[in-house]
């Protein structure tokens, strides 16, 4: 694990890239299309760990190159979160829906990944083989048993297919402490263009959308690293006119640049 890089992917947007995971990058990829060419182009070549979410356009690139791929449990959990909100109110004395059981039980893997979270890598995977593995188990014989159990066509008959289907992905993480449980880092890296998408509602052209798809690489490769993005872009823009040599370049890299000058406050 420490000389190969770890890919959380949100859609064909935005890619958290972990190359080791003291140099953050945030790169963020604007195509008109989410086939499976987009991934497979921009992963090409790429060795190591991606987690993403159950989108098949993924499959290709994963064929293709040496990528060990593990999935997301909060786009699992989020699935149970749906059918939960989407069930009858509940009355007083009548028990929990199968959804809500479903969320209990995924719940208990987080509360074991925040009890760890300060552990090193090696303690973290030791952790999960011994705390996390029983939990899983015991909800992939509750995913399987009740799974004829609810309507067909129900958002929770839907939740528990998705995550048995995803089931060798979804306990990837635990064969090593280096990686996560959920792909909340590219989640939250997207947040921001998110909500700022929502305000200008798209862009104008699709040089546009590439444009700011790189300033926000930037400012969120900044963030990662624990830099004021303002200062780190005002560094950048003042010294790139005479970065001549990729040495150069390389310099004016997050993990190059001069922290004490830009320290995130």
């Amino acid at each position: 694990m420490d000389t190969k890089e770890t890919i959380n992917l949100k859609h064909a947007r935005v890619v958290f890239l972990s190359r080791p995971p003291d140099q953050p990058v945030v790169l963020f990829e604007y195509d008109v299309s989410r086939s499976e060419e987009v991934p497979s182009r921009l992963l090409d070549g790429f060795e190591g760990v991606l987690q993403a979410d159950g989108y098949a356009g993924y499959n290709q690139v994963c064929r293709n190159n040496p990528i060990t791929r593990i999935g997301c449990w909060d786009h699992a959990r989020r699935k149970f979160v749906e059918a939960s909100k989407a069930a009858p109110a509940k009355k007083k004395g009548h028990k929990v829906s199968k959804a809500d059981v479903a969320i209990g039980k995924i719940r208990k893997l987080y509360r074991i990944e925040d009890r760890i979270k300060d552990l090193a890598p090696e303690q973290k995977t030791l952790q999960r083989q011994t705390l996390s593995q029983p939990v899983l188990d015991d909800l992939k014989v509750w995913l399987q048993s009740n799974s004829r159990r609810v309507p067909k066509d129900s958002l929770t008959a839907k939740a528990i297919q998705y995550t048995l289907n995803q089931w060798d992905y979804l306990v990837g993480y635990c064969d090593d402490g280096h990686l996560h449980i959920s792909n909340a880092l590219a989640e939250n890296a997207i947040r921001p263009f998110a909500v700022g998408r929502r305000n200008w509602l798209f862009a104008d052209t699709a040089r546009g959308a590439k444009a700011s798809a790189t300033c926000y690489s930037l400012i969120e490769t900044a963030k990662a690293n624990g830099l004021e993005p303002y200062a780190y872009l005002s560094y950048v823009l003042q010294h790139i006119g005479a970065a001549d040599t990729v040495e150069k370049l390389e310099a004016l890299l997050p993990w190059n640049a001069p922290a004490h000058q830009m320290q995130e406050s």
